[in-house]
């Protein structure tokens, strides 16, 4: 799939016409249009900015990738997820452990931040995993 059709694709599965992705860009709508027929390319600002709002990356969107990598992508994702969630139970059990006695610690502080950390990490990776599953395969 090339950038045009990628573009195009994003844009009607996002349920958006042309003069809405134009104006969320800034640019007209022609100029939307000339990208999804492969005439012209948008300048490096403008592909970030389409990068950021589907949430794809600027590698996704100019390279001509295969579903295979995809599919690989999010085989990792989910991979990396499971090994997060397999630490869940431990997690919950050192919660339990540092509140039991309603004081927290210099060492359960710490612990604690390291919990935060990865509950952060798994946030993420639960972002990218729906992103995969949106806009990836497609």
């Amino acid at each position: 799939m090339n950038f045009a059709e990628k573009i195009y694709a994003l844009r009607t599965q996002a349920g958006m016409s042309q003069a809405s992705l134009a104006e969320l860009l800034q640019v007209s709508r022609q100029t939307v249009s000339k990208w999804e027929l492969g005439t012209s390319y948008p300048e490096i600002d403008k592909l970030v900015a389409i990068s950021d709002l589907f949430h794809v990356t600027t590698d996704y969107l100019l390279k001509n990738q295969n579903i295979r990598s995809e599919d690989t992508q999010l085989d990792r994702l989910v991979l990396q997820f499971l090994g997060y969630a397999q630490d869940m139970d431990g997690i919950s059990r050192d919660l339990v452990s540092i509140m039991r006695d309603g004081i927290i610690d210099e060492e359960e502080r710490l612990r604690m931040n390291s919990i935060v950390s990865t509950l952060n990490e798994v946030a993420r990776m639960i972002e990218e995993i729906k992103a995969a599953l949106q806009y990836g395969g497609k």
